[in-house]
């Protein structure tokens, strides 16, 4: 059999988003599970809005999805293969030179120019989608269509078919927005003697709202998505998704399992609603199966400079805390939002205390607090400083706690040892910040309710 190969063929005009990367990462998936090759091709030929930035975003885009590509081509490298098709047509009466009017420049006289026309056969042209099926066009409406300006400037239907011919594609796979284009470029195939290409036009991705997706609605380059923190598994892992599944309830995908499961034919023909809060709970999960040392690395990058010292000044307190800072956050970008907000100081240096903020609700009695401080201080005192976990302090002090209320005896401890509204359980804090750390942040309480 013919070995199998797609491309991704982006225009460097822009950032491309997560629709275009979609494309991508189907195209990779439907090569590499067959054995087959995988082209990059950037279709340069518009000099003007081409950028070398867009181009560069582009590698590094996919070098981060950890989407290997076996060939690299630009398309404005490969004029003199565009310009033997071009006269290779127009000898063969397949195209010709039409002199047409123009407007004119600055006076508006109607001026002559030159382009290249197809000479359109005007017959119906049926050809077979992996996704949607039997598609058939007539192409009387297209009439002589325009495919060069002249022979040293191919444009997008003459320059696509003659890459791909040249390049040994057997199968695209792009955006149903490129159904109308088919045609066309089935007809210049024919005239030049390439064979047609399987064709998988896949569902456009839409914004929340069902409208297309833009760069206010989601629409980021790729490196965004990077910078703001999210793993290049979990993005992998959503694109997949969209338009597409296993057919099971299985949601956390592997390229591993991509190559395994992934099915061009089960891809639906409705659009895709990209849904952000989708991606961040995938990425959540990614997060949870990041190994220990990794986590450490990840977590360190992003903490502020004076915690990233103290981090590296305290290596066992730092080891203890960064699965409870992963828990907070969905994105590795949160991090540094989290530890600016406060919620990861405290675990560093002791924190500072409004007294109000230590009451229960509404226990606004400052003896009762500082009883319940006094018990608690008695019982954690009890316990071996080897011993003292978030398992043994809560033995200790929850038959106490439920006898006189929870909430009157963990709230005020927990807020001691966090000087937080928000913070993780008080046995966890302790069992964190240790035997000594715990019964000195009490005492300060204590004072502070004295006061």
């Amino acid at each position: 059999m013919t070995q199998i190969v797609t491309r991704f063929a982006p225009s460097p005009t822009g950032l491309l988003h997560a629709g275009n990367y979609r494309t991508a990462v189907f195209s990779y998936l439907f090569a590499r599970q067959r054995g087959g090759k995988f082209i990059l091709r950037i279709e340069d030929t518009d000099k003007e809005r081409s950028k070398k930035e867009y181009e560069d975003n582009i590698l590094e885009s996919l070098k981060w999805l950890g989407l290997d590509y076996d060939e690299f081509h630009r398309q404005s490298e490969r004029a003199p293969a565009h310009k033997k098709y071009l006269k290779q047509l127009i000898d063969g009466g397949f195209a010709y030179v039409s002199k047409e009017e123009a407007a004119g420049e600055g006076d508006d006289k109607a001026r002559r120019k030159e382009v290249i026309r197809f000479k359109n056969p005007n017959i119906k042209v049926k050809f077979h989608d992996l996704i949607r099926g039997e598609i058939e066009v007539d192409t009387t409406d297209l009439k002589d269509f325009v495919i060069a300006k002249d022979l040293d400037t191919p444009l997008f239907h003459l320059a696509v078919v003659a890459d791909d011919f040249d390049m040994g594609v057997t199968h695209v796979v792009r955006g149903e927005d490129h159904i109308s284009n088919t045609p066309r470029q089935i007809l210049i195939q024919r005239a030049i003697g390439a064979p047609e290409p399987v064709y998988a036009h896949i569902p456009l991705i839409l914004a929340p709202d069902r409208t297309k997706l833009s760069k206010r609605k989601g629409a980021l380059a790729l490196t965004e998505y990077r910078d703001r923190g999210y793993l290049p598994q979990a993005v992998l892992n959503y694109l997949a998704l969209l338009g597409w599944n296993p057919g099971t309830e299985q949601e956390i995908l592997s390229l591993d399992d991509l190559l395994k499961q992934f099915d061009i034919s089960k891809v639906q023909k409705g659009g895709a609603i990209f849904n952000e809060e989708k991606l961040r709970w995938i990425n959540k999960e990614y997060l949870k199966l990041l190994s220990a040392e990794r986590a450490g690395e990840e977590v360190l990058a992003r903490l502020p400079e004076n915690l990233r010292e103290e981090a590296k000044k305290n290596p066992e307190l730092f080891k203890k805390i960064t699965a409870i800072i992963l828990e907070r956050v969905n994105t590795l970008g949160e991090i540094t939002d989290i530890a600016n907000g406060g919620e990861v100081g405290y675990f560093f240096e002791d924190p500072t205390y409004v007294k109000e903020a230590l009451f229960w609700k509404d226990d606004k009695d400052a003896g009762h607090t500082r009883t319940h401080l006094d018990k608690v201080a008695e019982l954690l005192q009890k316990i071996s400083p080897a011993d003292f976990t978030a398992d043994t302090v809560k033995a200790a002090l929850w038959d106490y706690a439920t006898e006189v209320g929870r909430g009157n005896v963990l709230w005020p401890l927990r807020y001691a040892l966090s000087g937080r509204d928000k913070s993780p359980d008080p046995f966890m804090l302790a069992g964190i910040l240790g035997k000594e750390t715990t019964l000195r942040r009490i005492e300060r309480a204590q004072q502070i309710l004295s006061a």
